[in-house]
Parts: C-alpha cells; structure tokens; sequence
C-alpha cells in the first residue's frame, strides 16, 4: 500500500529497528568491572576508615563500609535493598529486549552495572550474605562517600530523566501509536 507514488505507508516495509540489549550488557559490563576491581583494589591496599588525598582538599580515597543506601539511609534494611537491586535488574534486562534506543540503552546500563556492582558487595561481603556492606570510597568536599558503582547510578539516572523529558521514547514507536499487530 502506497501513500503517495513511490512512497511506502508509515512502518509498512520499514526494517526492523536494531535492538540495544548488546549495548545495554556490554555498558553494564563495563560499569561492573570497573566497580569490582576498584572495590578490590581498596580493600586490599587500605585499612578501613584509612582517608588518603588524592587532589588536596578536592578529591579523597576514603575507605568506608555502608549498610544503607545512598547517604547511608537506612542501615537496618540492608536485606530489602538487596531485594530491590534484584528486581530492579530483572526489569531493565526484560526491558533491554524491547530496546531500540541508542541513548536509553547506553542510560539502562549505567542503572544495571551500577546496581549489580552494589549487589555483588550485598551478596558476598561481611557481615553476612544478603547482609553485606557496600564498599564506598570516592569522597568530594560536602558530599557523602560514594562509589563507582553509586557515580553510575546517578549517572544514569540523571540522563534517563533528561531522555524522558525531551520524550525519547525507549523503543522506536512514537510515544502515542500503537504496536503493530504481529502477523
């Protein structure tokens, strides 16, 4: 069916839209990595509540354990932020099936490497599995000790906010058509 001559109608013999699940992975992979060896790294060159200056008065290695979330909130809860991290990483790989957007792919694996890099440390560090304590290190004036996979997830978070107010969609549907149906 043509519209016009020689033109097709919208999204009739259109190719398929690549998916990003690669980009997405390959983005989480990278962010997990980076997080675990530099958790590795600290651990095992420093004492804990050892602080080295690395850029006077800008940037410090301070070597710290949390039991919370962000900013340290919530320290009795540690099993439910686990929890969380789980779901939240079961979501954005389901999604990352759907995904054909370049940017939203890049900013959902920021979000996963980052959650998984926290997890790992909830999963296998003391005082208990489910229970660990997270690894931060990465202290900048007026700001709570962080972590690579913290920077991530912030990161991310900020740039999915961004895409979504200038309403880019994940997928390459307009926000308000519907799916075609599958023959």
């Amino acid at each position: 069916m043509q519209t016009a001559r020689g033109t097709a109608v919208s999204g009739v013999g259109d190719p398929p839209a690549p998916r990003r699940t690669g980009v997405v992975l390959g983005t989480a992979l990278v962010v997990l990595a980076a997080d675990l060896i530099s958790k590795i790294a600290i651990v095992a060159t420093m004492q804990q509540g050892e602080t080295v200056k690395l850029i006077d008065g800008v940037v410090k290695v301070d070597y710290t354990r949390n039991a919370g979330a962000a900013f340290s909130i919530g320290t009795g809860a540690t099993i439910l932020f686990t929890g969380v991290a789980v779901v939240v990483a079961v979501i954005i790989v389901r999604q990352a099936r759907r995904l054909v957007s370049r940017m939203w792919a890049v900013t959902l694996g920021l979000l996963l490497g980052g959650a998984l890099g926290n997890l790992v440390d909830r999963l296998f560090r003391s005082p208990a599995p489910f229970r660990g304590h997270v690894v931060d290190w990465i202290q900048l004036p007026h700001w709570p000790v962080f972590n690579l996979a913290d920077s991530a997830i912030v990161i991310g978070g900020v740039i999915a906010v961004l895409l979504a107010t200038r309403g880019i969609p994940l997928d390459d549907r307009a926000p308000d058509s519907e799916p075609e149906p599958h023959e």
